[in-house]
Order: structure tokens, then C-alpha cells, then sequence
């Protein structure tokens, strides 16, 4: 599992629904500024700055968490916000995790600890999913009735 939001990040192996692994982590994100001119080009230049040392930190903990387990790993789940998790793609240190990954990918929260270690609730969960198939040939409803 690799949880990834704006400065938060979270990796984990499951065997089951146990937490075997995991690393959890944060790097601060500045906000946007009301600030004009120069200043609003200068924390942009910063906030994308640590926005590249917060996707940084986040391959390095997931590859380093999830790197002694690849070989035996099923599936590599996602989530977080799908706009940083997509950012990840290009990372070389976490091809082998995309090449796992796994459907669904999870909305979660802040990448904490607790966050992760409710997960296999969401990923492990069975879908059903239940169609009506109308009245019964011969114009008889699911009761028998003509």
C-alpha cells in the first residue's frame, strides 16, 4: 500500500489484514499566497520546490518499504490523491510497484499511520453488485404472480 497526498506520504505490506511494514512520513507543503507580483512567483518557485522534496521523500519510503517484499507481493494498492500518486509514475525506484498496482485506488485522508492501517478494510472488501432483472418471462414477478 502507498498513500500519497501534498507533504504526507505512507507506505505498508500486508500480509492479510496485518501491518508487517511501514514507514509514514510528512514534508511541508507551503499553501498558495494572496501575495501579487514577485512575491506570488517566488513562493510559487517554493512551494514546487518542496513539492519535488515531498514526491522525493515519498518514492524513497515506498521503495524502501515495499523493495524486500517485491518479489512476493500479489498487488501494490495506491491512493491519496491520484494527482501525487501520478507524479510517482516516472520514479524508476517504484516501476516494479506500478507494475503491481491493483485497482481500487483509495481516497483517504492524511497518509497517517491509523489511515494505513485501516486500509485492507477498503482494498480486501468484495463488491457486489446487485441487478434487478425485471419481471420473470411469462409476465410473472419474482413472487410467482401473473
Amino acid at each position: 500500500m502507498v498513500l500519497v497526498r501534498r507533504g504526507g506520504y505512507a507506505a505498508g505490506v500486508f500480509r492479510g489484514a496485518e501491518l508487517v511494514a511501514s514507514k509514514v512520513g510528512a514534508r511541508l507543503v507551503q499553501g498558495r499566497s494572496a501575495a501579487g507580483g514577485w512575491s506570488q512567483q517566488r513562493f510559487a518557485r517554493r512551494r514546487e520546490q518542496q513539492a519535488g522534496q515531498a514526491r522525493d521523500a515519498a518514492a524513497e519510503v515506498a521503495a524502501r518499504v515495499l523493495g524486500p517484499y517485491m518479489d512476493r507481493l500479489e498487488a501494490v494498492f495506491f491512493g491519496g490523491d491520484r494527482r501525487a500518486v501520478d507524479a510517482l509514475r516516472g520514479d524508476r525506484r517504484l516501476a516494479a510497484a506500478f507494475a503491481r498496482e491493483a485497482e481500487p485506488f483509495l481516497t483517504v485522508p492524511d497518509p497517517r499511520l491509523a489511515v494505513l492501517r485501516d486500509t485492507p478494510r477498503t482494498f480486501r472488501a468484495v463488491r457486489i453488485r446487485v441487478v434487478d432483472a425485471g419481471p420473470a418471462p411469462g409476465g410473472a414477478d419474482a413472487q410467482g404472480h401473473a
